[in-house]
């Protein structure tokens, strides 16, 4: 497996898995044993298919996914140096808590530092290779941010910091406080959902497709070396995992031409959607989610997969429903 440096420090593999699944269901109930079991064949997939790299929230399975990730201490031991981790904080689900508390964003000092102890506990490790910001907290205060990072940082929890779901206004504002680099920020960002592309391409249109804001969040993540980490790369399975009868003309003309390419290729069509964000001279890190073996291996076979120019555009065309102006 190829691999980038995120933020340009930190050497990981190219592509990232997303743990949010191994935990089972998002109810309060305890992690089983069955769950545990089947997280530890999932990882151990990941890894024989060369990914070293894995991420995990907090609030995934409402904290079960990371307590059964840490099941794999066991059967490998040594892993942990050998891999990155990486984890996010600051979405509070409704009803905790309080029964009548909202869901909300927080990024109090306090609300970090709790967080990432409770990720250290369940993980069942020292440190967190990344800490991300999980959404923007519309509440935030920049210096208590800062201020987090630094105790952090100083007591060896967490070795590299970023951000998640953030615009360049908010990146910029958090970087005039805090000392450490953001190294990442993880977007939504497929074939299908290309607006932080398609802003650089149609932001001088009188009729563009959608509404912009001009924030160029992927330049400025390029100009400051913020690795861009793509969520959702396989657009939830639209255009792999369900029947072609959908009543949008976009995701079939894109399904058949993902299709078609993959048979000219002789890989998957999870390889040729992964394969479109790789070839991104952003060098985006796409984190996939599955939980099916054969969907981990058929991804990483975009390790071998190198689009022509050609190739690229026409499917950011046929993903965003029209050509390009």
């Amino acid at each position: 497996m190829k691999t980038i440096k995120v933020g340009g420090i930190l050497e990981a593999t190219q592509i990232a898995y997303g743990c949010m699944e191994i935990g089972g269901d998002w109810t309060s109930a305890p992690l089983t044993d069955t769950t545990k079991t089947k997280a530890v064949a999932t990882i151990r997939a990941v890894l024989d298919a060369g990914i070293n790299f894995f991420d995990h929230a907090d609030i995934y399975g409402r904290g079960k996914s990371e307590e059964a990730f840490s099941a794999v201490w066991g059967e490998r031991p040594g892993l942990r140096a050998q891999i990155v981790l990486q984890s996010k904080c600051g979405i509070r689900v409704r009803g905790a808590p309080h029964e009548n508390d909202p869901t909300r964003y927080d990024f109090s000092y306090q609300y970090i530092l709790d967080s990432v102890n409770g990720s250290l506990r369940r993980l069942k490790t020292d440190y967190l290779d990344i800490l991300l910001l999980h959404r923007p907290d519309a509440l935030v205060e920049p210096e208590e941010v800062a201020r987090a990072f630094d105790d952090l940082e100083r007591s060896g929890k967490v070795r590299h910091f970023g951000v998640s779901n953030h615009n360049a206004a908010q990146i910029r504002l958090l970087r005039k406080f805090v000392r450490q680099p953001i190294v990442a920020n993880q977007v939504q960002l497929n074939v299908l959902h290309s607006q932080l592309i398609d802003e650089g391409v149609a932001f001088n249109q009188d009729k563009p497709l959608r509404a912009l804001r001009g924030e160029g969040t992927l330049e400025y993540c390029r100009e400051h070396d913020i690795t861009l980490q793509a969520w959702s790369p396989l657009a939830r399975g639209a255009i792999t995992g369900k029947p072609l009868n959908s009543d949008d003309p976009k995701i079939t003309k894109t399904a058949e031409a993902v299709a078609a390419l993959a048979q000219e290729k002789g890989v998957s069509r999870e390889a040729i959607l992964i394969a479109w964000l790789l070839r991104h001279p952003a060098h985006i890190q796409p984190v996939i989610g599955t939980t099916n073996v054969e969907r981990i291996e058929a991804c990483c076979q975009a390790d071998g997969v190198v689009l022509t120019r050609e190739e690229w555009y026409q499917l950011f065309a046929a993903g965003r429903g029209a050509p390009v102006p």
